[in-house]
C-alpha cells in the first residue's frame, strides 16, 4: 500500500478509512518509541552524569581539553549536544532528499532509528573518566534521533485532512510523552531501589541509560510495519554513485526553490528561535536543577517524570484551543507562558523541591502543545512531494536537536559561572521567535506553496 497524499484521495477506496487508522496509530508509536531517548538520556541522566565524568577527569582549573580544546567540566554536555546538532543538520537534509528522491523514507527511519537506540545502548559502558566516549555515543544517538524523527514527521501531511493535522499531531506528542513518562516511571523504580538490588547509583543510571535504547529498538518495530511506502519524486537510479549525485542535486535544487516561498521561511526562522529556546529548557533542565537548585537525582527524576504527565494533558489542551482559536494564536500564547515560566525559574529559590515541581508542572503544560501546533502547522506549509527534505530543515531545531540555545547556555556558564545567568539567557530566543511569528500570514503561505488552507488558522 502507497501512502495517500491526502485523506480525500485515500476515501476512494472504502477500507482506506481503516488503513489510515492503522498507520496514524504505527506514526504515534514512533513517538511512543524514540520519546524514550528524549526523556531519559538528554533530559534526565546523561547530562549530570556525563558532566560527573568530565569533573572527573578535569584539570585542577576544572577544565577538560578534548582533541587539545579547554572546556569547562560543566559545558562539556551542552556544548556536545551543539555539535551533534551541527553536524546532523547535513546528514538529515541528505536523507530527506533520499527519502524524497526514492520513496525510502520507512526504510531510512528504520535504519537510523536502530543504530540510534544501538548507540544508546553502548552508554551502558559509559564510565569512569571517559568522558570523550560519552560525547562520541551522545553525538552518533542524537544525529540518528534527529534523522528518525524528521522522516517520520514527513508522514504527517498524508495523515489527516488540513483541518485535523493538529488533532493528530498533538496525539503523536502526547503517545510520546506517555511513553517517555512510561518508562522513566520504571527507570524511577529502579534509581530509587538500586541500594536493594546490590546496584551502585553510577550502574543504576547506566542501565537506565540503555534501557532508552532498547525500548527505542522494540516500539520502532510497530511504525516500522505499519507505515507504508510513499511515491518518490524521481525515479530511483540504478548505480550507487548516481543516486548519491541525484540526492546532491535534488537538495541544491531543494534548498534554490525555497527562496520561492519566502513565507515558509519566514515561519522557519521563528520556528528554529522559539523552539530553539524550548528545547535548550528541556535539555539542560536536569543539570540546572543539579547544579544550581541542588535537587537530588531522585528529585529531578520525578520532576521529569511530572513534565511528562502533565506534556499529556497539555498537548491535548493546547490542541483543542486551537481548534477554537487558530493553532497561530495558540502558539504566540504559550510562547508568553514560557517566558514567566523561565522568569520563574530564574527566581526560585534552591534547596525547595515543591518549587521545582511547580516549575515542572508549569513547563509541561505548555510544552507538548506549542511544539504538536508547529508541526501541524509547518504542515501547511510545504509543497507536496517534498516534506522529508523541508521537515529535515525543521527538525534542525526540534526535540534534541537545538544547537544554538545549548550553545548560548553553554556560553553563559562559561562566561559567568551561573546556571541562573545561563537559563535566563534563552529568553531571548522567545522573543525573536513571538515577533517573527507574529508577521507570517499563514493562510497566505499555505496557499503560496498550492495547499488548500483549513478554515480556522
Amino acid at each position: 500500500m502507497v501512502l495517500p497524499n491526502s485523506v480525500r484521495d485515500a476515501s476512494a477506496d472504502p477500507a482506506a478509512p481503516v488503513d489510515l487508522r492503522r498507520i496514524q496509530r504505527g506514526w504515534y508509536l514512533n513517538d511512543w518509541a524514540n520519546a524514550a531517548f528524549s526523556a531519559t538520556v538528554l533530559t534526565v541522566f546523561l547530562g549530570p552524569y556525563l558532566t560527573d565524568i568530565a569533573t572527573k577527569a578535569a584539570d585542577a582549573h576544572g577544565d577538560v581539553h578534548p582533541f587539545g580544546i579547554p572546556v569547562r567540566a560543566g559545558s562539556f554536555f551542552p556544548y556536545t549536544v551543539s555539535v551533534s546538532v551541527l553536524l546532523s543538520v547535513a546528514v538529515m537534509l541528505l536523507a530527506g532528499a533520499a527519502a524524497d528522491r526514492t520513496g525510502r523514507h520507512r526504510t531510512l527511519l528504520g535504519s537510523f532509528a536502530y543504530v540510534g537506540a544501538a548507540a544508546t545502548v553502548a552508554m551502558f559502558f559509559l564510565g569512569g573518566d571517559h568522558y570523550l566516549l560519552g560525547g562520541g555515543l551522545l553525538v552518533v544517538a542524537n544525529i540518528c534521533y534527529a534523522v528518525s524523527a524528521a522522516l517520520a514527521n514527513s508522514f504527517l501531511p498524508g495523515l489527516a485532512k488540513p483541518a485535523e493535522r493538529d488533532a493528530v499531531s498533538s496525539k503523536g506528542w502526547a503517545f510520546g510523552y506517555a511513553g517517555g513518562g512510561l518508562l522513566l516511571v520504571l527507570n524511577l523504580a529502579l534509581f530509587l531501589g538500586h541500594g536493594a538490588l546490590g546496584l551502585s547509583s553510577g550502574t543504576a543510571v547506566r542501565i537506565c541509560l540503555a534501557s532508552a535504547g532498547l525500548w527505542w529498538a522494540a516500539f520502532t518495530i510497530f511504525p516500522m510495519r505499519r507505515l507504508p511506502r510513499r511515491p518518490a519524486t524521481a525515479p530511483v537510479p540504478q548505480a550507487v554513485d548516481e543516486h548519491a549525485g541525484g540526492t546532491l542535486r535534488e537538495l541544491a535544487g531543494t534548498l534554490r526553490g525555497m527562496r520561492r516561498f519566502p513565507l515558509t521561511l519566514l515561519f522557519l526562522a521563528a520556528f528554529l528561535c522559539y523552539n530553539d529556546g524550548i528545547q535548550t529548557v528541556i535539555s539542560q533542565a536536569s543539570l540546572f536543577g543539579s547544579e544550581e537548585l541542588h535537587m537530588s537525582q531522585t528529585t529531578l527524576i520525578a520532576g521529569v517524570l511530572l513534565v511528562q504527565i502533565v506534556a499529556i494533558g497539555g498537548a491535548l489542551l493546547l490542541g483543542r484551543i486551537a481548534q477554537r482559536h487558530g493553532a497561530k494564536k495558540t502558539i504566540l500564547g504559550s510562547l508568553v507562558a514560557w517566558v514567566v515560566t523561565l522568569a520563574f525559574g530564574y527566581v526560585m529559590p534552591a534547596d525547595q523541591p515543591i518549587w521545582f515541581y511547580a516549575l515542572a508542572a508549569a513547563i509541561g503544560l505548555v510544552l507538548g502543545g506549542s511544539q504538536a501546533l508547529s508541526r501541524s502547522l509547518f504542515s501547511h506549509l510545504i509543497p507536496a512531494g517534498r516534506e522529508a527534505e523541508y521537515f529535515s530543515l525543521y527538525k534542525i531545531s526540534d526535540r534534541g536537536t537545538s544547537w544554538m540555545g545549548p550553545l548560548v547556555f553553554g556560553l553563559a556558564f562559561q562566561l559567568t559561572g551561573s546556571y541562573r545567568v545561563a537559563i535566563i539567557s534563552l529568553l531571548i530566543f522567545f522573543a525573536i521567535g513571538f515577533v517573527l511569528l507574529l508577521r507570517v500570514p499563514i493562510r497566505r503561505a499555505i496557499e503560496a506553496v498550492g495547499n488548500e488552507a483549513p478554515e480556522l488558522l
